[in-house]
């Protein structure tokens, strides 16, 4: 249903992005992503590697990185895509938003919230370092 391709959105050196590879309908589970959670005070660790910008809000007190397709889906204010945390089954549970076409790239937005339009922490990182 899902693979890993070149993306033309990743502003990072990887430049990977999560497609369909078929047609996939609203509301459609995408993918389950498996997660490998730390306690949040471990993250001042994280935050000095490429990894911080990786990681995802795990509940009050953890952090967590998504394993198998979990942290290559890139991020839009108007994605096509959605998660919900399933702390039951460790998971992160991707939902087509909206109907995504094959060969379409499959978005998220990093806020959490799909209508969330919140300046996202890398945009403000690189508004500072530009400032300077």
């Amino acid at each position: 249903m899902i693979e890993v391709k070149t993306s033309k959105l990743s502003n990072g050196d990887l430049n990977r992005g999560v497609f369909a590879t078929r047609d996939i309908a609203k509301g459609d589970l995408i993918h389950e992503a498996p997660v490998l959670p730390y306690p949040n005070e471990e993250h001042d660790h994280i935050e000095k590697t490429m990894l911080a910008d990786y990681a995802f809000e795990y509940g009050a007190n953890h952090t967590a990185f998504l394993l198998g397709y979990g942290m290559l889906f890139n991020h839009s204010y108007t994605p096509n895509a959605t998660y919900d945390i399933n702390f039951d089954n460790h998971t992160f549970d991707f939902y087509a938003y909206t109907d995504i076409a094959a060969g379409e790239e499959i978005l998220i937005n990093y806020n959490g919230d799909v209508d969330c339009d919140d300046p996202l922490w890398f945009y403000e990182e690189e508004n500072k370092r530009a400032s300077k």
